[in-house]
């Protein structure tokens, strides 16, 4: 039960830092805030991807929070880290204090490590597996 919990408070705060940024995207720089930035770095097609990670960051930290579909969404937003690395933070050095990489490896090797366990027993994958029954 420890390692549930653990898992729990693991999905929650990483789940409520990705909500809490993509909702920022939307409410705060807004999405032609976003999309401008990201047009100023250089991503691709910054007119898709903005609203695209604006809805992944709100749609895959909820997932978290719920511990549903965890190995696609803790994929996609690990991509999404290795992104934010590459564009943004990668010239800054290491140190988050700096815009360095240190903050998005974090989520991203959490939100990859969070694809592959299971979620735990707390999780809606878990339970949506007990709901299943096997036909041989």
């Amino acid at each position: 039960m420890a390692q549930s919990i653990a898992l729990l408070l693991a999905r929650v705060a990483v789940g409520v830092t990705f909500l809490v940024h993509g909702w920022m995207k939307f409410t705060t720089m807004g999405i032609a805030g976003t999309t401008a930035f990201f047009e100023q770095i250089g991503i691709p097609l910054p007119g898709l991807a903005a609203p695209a990670v604006a809805v992944l960051e709100v749609v895959g930290g909820v997932a978290l929070i719920a511990g549903a579909a965890l190995p696609v969404f803790g994929v996609l937003l690990a991509l999404d880290m290795v992104g934010a690395i590459l564009f943004v933070h990668l010239p800054n050095g290491f140190l988050a204090d700096k815009g360095g990489i240190e903050f998005p490896l974090v989520l991203g090797a959490a939100s990859l490590a969070l694809a592959f366990t299971g979620g735990g027993a707390l999780a809606a994958d878990r339970l949506w597996q007990r709901g299943r029954t096997s036909v041989a």
